[in-house]
């Protein structure tokens, strides 16, 4: 859950804003029962009667009687003059108020925002996770709780969140729209594309329908439903895309995302971006804070392109894990200028290659210990964090070539990317398993260029 210490929400007490601290006496003025001890206003003074205009009186009192007479024919508030009759009328609508037509998604009908929020809110989830942080000065596990959301992608219980909600956590609760909660047990994800899949035991379900995230323009309407800061469950907030294809670095993992100014807020991770069809195009995962005490944004939010990952999620549904992600088999490390001097190389930007594994993609392409990968295809890759980004252009078996330095020259080579190894993949999964099991994950909520918790 996510507390607040310094209590940001309250009331203002005064019409100009300003506050009374907190267990400050109360000013007491010259008209109060008790002196004025506290410095409060000065005392009223006697003011001596100025001679009056009597004319000029009678023409202003004469005045303010037309204007009182028209403003009570003309207004929509009456005012009855006299000692007889006295009181106001306010005009009331009779509107009635209508339900929200819950409509199927069907990807042809435009629906408004109610009826968006209608059509999907039994399908978005609540997560709460618990997991451990560390031991404390006497040796025990330190735990942490932190929450999320997901939607459901199959009636018989599949869920979608982030990897960073559920990867390491010990045990995973889900909640409904509805109050129904569920244990939920991890399926699988990826770190490297921050998706994962649960599964609770039930059936009858309301699975999302999914869109088309290609499709998207700057300017297209786009909602968003989760469980901001962990207690305001199924809150919708509305914005725009600001952005396609945005390329961003989260904690040195490069992704690429939909830019929007719908507010999010910790705990929204995992939760569907919806469109105005009410159809799922992205998923809600991270959000840019202040990076300085001097400089605060808003409204920058982003979320994972459907498009880019559902293969991956129907694969770790299958499989429990990405089977064809890209593979190069090699130890890789950022060049710089140190290394350059190092070895006596003319350039210090690109991938250099520490070792190569045998049998690998890489081995099986030529690389070569000391080679400098500067270019796959015709992107640039100046740092591992580069060289990451541009692997999740291909997948396993697709080809690419690649701009090596070599010996003071300049080569390029041939490569068919290969897969991530099945005992790699079964090692992580086992090794998350049994974070679950003795209590040895890790929780850190909010980092900065956010993660909503970890």
């Amino acid at each position: 859950m996510y507390n607040d210490e310094q209590n940001l929400y309250h009331y203002t007490y005064r019409k100009d804003g300003s506050e009374t601290a907190p267990g400050a006496p109360l000013q007491t003025g010259p008209f109060d029962s008790q002196p004025n001890h506290g410095g409060g206003q000065p005392p009223v003074q006697e003011m001596k009667p100025v001679k009056k205009n009597r004319i000029g009186l009678k023409i202003t009192a004469l005045a303010l009687c037309c204007a009182l007479l028209g403003g009570a024919v003309g207004g929509s508030v009456a005012w009855a003059v006299g000692h007889g009759t006295s009181g106001t009328s306010i005009n009331v609508s009779d509107r009635t108020v209508s339900q929200v037509a819950l409509q199927t998604v069907d990807g042809k009908t435009e629906m408004s925002d109610a009826e968006v929020y209608a059509a999907n809110v039994n399908s978005v989830v609540s997560i709460n996770v618990t997991g451990t942080s560390g031991y404390n000065f006497f040796g025990q596990p330190v735990q942490t709780a932190s929450a999320g959301s997901g939607f459901v992608l199959t009636e018989d219980g599949y869920i979608v969140t982030n990897y960073h909600v559920v990867g390491d956590a010990n045990t995973v609760k889900v909640t409904m729209y509805n109050g129904d909660e569920y244990d939920a047990q991890y399926v699988g994800g990826d770190e490297d594309y921050d998706i994962a899949v649960i599964k609770v035991d039930a059936t009858g379900l309301q699975a999302v329908t999914l869109g088309d995230s290609d499709t998207l323009n700057v300017g297209d309407r786009v909602l968003a439903i989760g469980n901001p800061l962990g207690e305001l469950t199924f809150s919708m907030s509305g914005g725009m895309v600001s952005s396609v294809n945005r390329a961003i670095n989260v904690d040195g993992t490069p992704f690429n995302m939909i830019q929007t100014d719908t507010s999010i807020n910790p705990g929204n991770s995992g939760g569907p971006l919806l469109n105005s069809y009410g159809e799922v195009v992205g998923i809600v995962s991270a959000k840019y804070s202040s990076t300085s005490s001097q400089e605060t944004v808003e409204g920058l939010g982003f979320a994972i392109p459907i498009n880019d990952v559902i293969s991956m999620v129907k694969d770790i549904m299958t499989n429990g894990y990405v089977t064809n992600k890209p593979y190069l088999g090699i130890t890789p490390g950022t060049m710089n200028a140190q290394l350059a001097a190092q070895f006596r190389y003319d350039i210090d930007r690109g991938v250099f290659v520490y070792s190569v594994e045998e049998g690998s993609a890489a081995d099986q392409a030529g690389l070569q210990m000391g080679d400098v990968i500067t270019k796959i295809d015709d992107t640039e890759v100046n740092s591992v964090e580069e060289l990451n980004a541009a692997k999740k252009q291909y997948s396993a078996g697709d080809t690419a070539v690649l701009t090596v330095y070599r010996g003071g020259e300049t080569i390029t080579v041939e490569i068919t990317w290969g897969a991530v190894p099945a005992d790699q993949q079964t090692q992580e999964a086992q090794a998350q398993q049994d974070s679950s099991q003795n209590g040895s994950g890790y929780t850190n909520p909010f980092d900065i260029f956010d993660y909503f918790f970890r």
